[in-house]
């Protein structure tokens, strides 16, 4: 293969990793032609889509995954958390690259979220970010926000809010980690699903498509989101952002970590599975069944 176009949103995150992938694959293939392709999205578009409602239909891939079933692109390259559990046919998620960090991270000028006085204001448009920030600090102040994050960490700079909660993973991919108050605790703050990871979606049976990106698929990264994935899937992933989960593998076993809590935060369930990383959807498939058996599809159905 000597030439293929790539989609991407036309974000400053969402080019700088569509870059990357770039970067990989010519790598890989020295001789490849790229010809990058920016596509305004749903969520891109409409900033009063509130997105722990709109959460799992799509809004930042839709209109990526018409232009790859239109062949205006060949391959389009996703924040993975973005990405539904179910694909539209004819597509398919064919590379995982390598997750660089799937953490939560504080941006504040005032300091490290222990040390944020009560009332402060905390910028997120994460249903997930903020149900487990009152979990540990009832006494802030949660501000709905959205936009780029260049947006977003202007309203810290320029005191609309004490500090904002981002994916860690965009930050450091901008080269901003420096700017990085605090790493949230996993335990705290269990990620999104796929944070920290890109997915590349293609064409089902494109064959040549795929053995080019199999180049940069990461295996380790791939097991863990495929457990979450298949997690966040058996559960309902039309309410993923009051879902989360984050596989890890050690010593040959994957660790799959589970929250699930209903809308107002009120309650909040945790867990953890384990199992071969050669079996991935079987762990995403207990750790479901056993937040089940503890109540999980209620707290899903309770939209109070």
């Amino acid at each position: 293969m000597s030439r293929i176009v790539i989609g991407t949103r036309a974000s400053k995150l969402a080019v700088t990793q569509a870059e990357w992938v770039i970067a990989k694959l010519k790598q890989a293939v020295p001789e490849l032609e790229v010809n990058l392709v920016k596509i305004k999205t749903t969520g891109d578009q409409d900033m009063n889509v509130v997105l722990g409602r709109s959460a799992g239909q799509g809004i930042f891939v839709k209109e990526l995954e018409i232009a790859l079933l239109h062949h205006k692109i060949d391959l389009a390259v996703h924040s993975l958390k973005d990405l539904p559990t179910e694909i539209p046919a004819g597509l398919s998620l064919a590379a995982v690259t390598e997750r660089i960090d799937a953490r939560d991270a504080l941006i504040s000028q005032v300091g490290k979220l222990s040390e944020l006085a009560p009332g402060s204001r905390i910028g997120t448009g994460s249903g997930r970010r903020a149900i487990q920030l009152l979990a540990i600090r009832r006494d802030i102040s949660i501000c709905p926000i959205r936009g780029n994050i260049d947006t977003r960490l202007q309203k810290v700079t320029q005191g609309e809010v004490e500090g904002v909660i981002v994916a860690a993973a965009a930050m450091m991919r901008m080269g901003w980690q420096d700017r990085i108050t605090e790493f949230l605790p996993p335990e705290n703050f269990t990620p999104a699903v796929g944070q920290g990871a890109l997915g590349i979606e293609i064409r089902s049976g494109d064959e040549e498509t795929a053995s080019l990106i199999s180049k940069i698929n990461h295996e380790t990264t791939w097991q863990c989101v495929t457990a979450e994935r298949t997690f966040l899937k058996a559960l309902g992933g039309g309410c993923r952002s009051h879902i989360a989960a984050l596989g890890l593998i050690s010593g040959g076993v994957l660790r799959l970590y589970g929250m699930v809590a209903n809308a107002s935060g009120s309650h909040i369930l945790r867990a953890s599975a384990q199992g071969s990383t050669s079996a991935p959807e079987e762990v995403g498939q207990s750790l479901a069944h056993k937040m089940i058996e503890m109540g999980a599809l209620r707290l899903i159905a309770d939209r109070a």
